[in-house]
């Protein structure tokens, strides 16, 4: 038996300008999905009525690796039962932490010695064809951790932060959401362009009050990169209540992490107001719990 974990991500800055090449800054967080597979007779995903046969629609993501590993390793029977911490279709790379956890626990299973950069690009491959079409920054920074500067996946360190996530517990399609603010563009593409310039410069100034720990200011920054997000479409009223009321209740910043239209905000804190927060999240109607950002990447977590 081996279980192997990775962790969710949040972005501090630059979601929807990273799709034009701009630049995002990315960052693992402490809530994690755990993979453990173990000897079976079939291939089989474990689950609350106990182990049923991999279903590629049912399992797309866990089936696409186990393709993938059959096609270099003799992958006859295991069992694979998953435990996440990470809320599903919220933006914070939950299904990119499975597939990375995944792909470990086999690697470590079979002994085929994947490198962490084998690691991330399997995990890549996995969601583009599950999803059609996807970045490599939730793989990359679930299998690295720390913070990453997109799309050029530049490591910047490990920078201690402590967020409060709200979640607004409303579904949101990605691929649609994307597709909108694209079209937005292509109606507007001087003032959408500029716009997309404006978020790219703030995750660029970001970097340089982080590495000085002047959190105040990146929260101011983030409370900025919130407008323009809302100014392309990609905000909502649940969304907004929940941002407004972290702010009010003392949040150095706060704004939608991810695509947006529903899924989750982050707000950075002082340790001082980390309850009043989650607390002011909760009272607005969401579903508040604290983290903080991690430099731990995937790992193996017994054998």
């Amino acid at each position: 038996m081996i279980t192997s974990s990775a962790p969710g991500k949040i972005f501090l800055f630059g979601e929807h300008a990273v799709v034009y090449g701009k630049t995002a800054i990315a960052c693992a967080i402490d809530l994690r999905a755990h993979v453990t597979v173990e000897e079976a007779p079939t291939v089989q995903m474990k689950g609350p009525g106990g182990s049923v046969d991999l279903n590629p629609r049912k399992h797309p993501y866990i089936y696409s690796v186990v393709e993938k590993f059959k096609g270099f390793t003799d992958v006859t029977g295991v069992n694979i039962d998953i435990h996440s911490d990470i809320p599903v279709g919220s933006g914070l790379g939950s299904s990119a932490a499975v597939t990375i956890a995944t792909i470990k626990a086999l690697d470590a299973y079979y002994g085929t010695n994947l490198t962490l950069e084998d690691i991330a690009h399997m995990g890549h491959q996995v969601e583009s064809e599950v999803q059609g079409r996807a970045s490599p920054t939730d793989t990359f920074v679930s299998t690295f951790g720390g913070m990453v500067q997109i799309p050029d996946r530049k490591k910047l360190g490990f920078y201690d932060m402590l967020i409060v996530i709200g979640n607004t517990g409303k579904f949101s399609s990605t691929r649609k959401i994307v597709s909108n603010v694209a079209a937005l563009k292509e109606r507007h593409p001087i003032v959408i362009g500029q716009i997309m310039d404006t978020i790219s410069a703030i995750s660029e100034t970001g970097i340089e009050f982080i590495q000085e720990g002047d959190f105040h200011t990146v929260g101011e920054l983030m409370n900025i990169n919130q407008g323009l997000l809302d100014s392309i479409g990609v905000g909502s009223k649940e969304l907004s209540e929940l941002v407004y009321a972290s702010r009010k209740a003392g949040a150095l910043g706060s704004k939608i992490t991810g695509a947006g239209g529903g899924g989750c905000m982050i707000a950075l804190c002082e340790h001082k107001n980390l309850s009043r927060v989650a607390h002011a999240i909760k009272r607005a109607g969401g579903d508040s719990f604290i983290c903080r950002t991690s430099h731990v990447g995937v790992r193996i977590e017994s054998k």
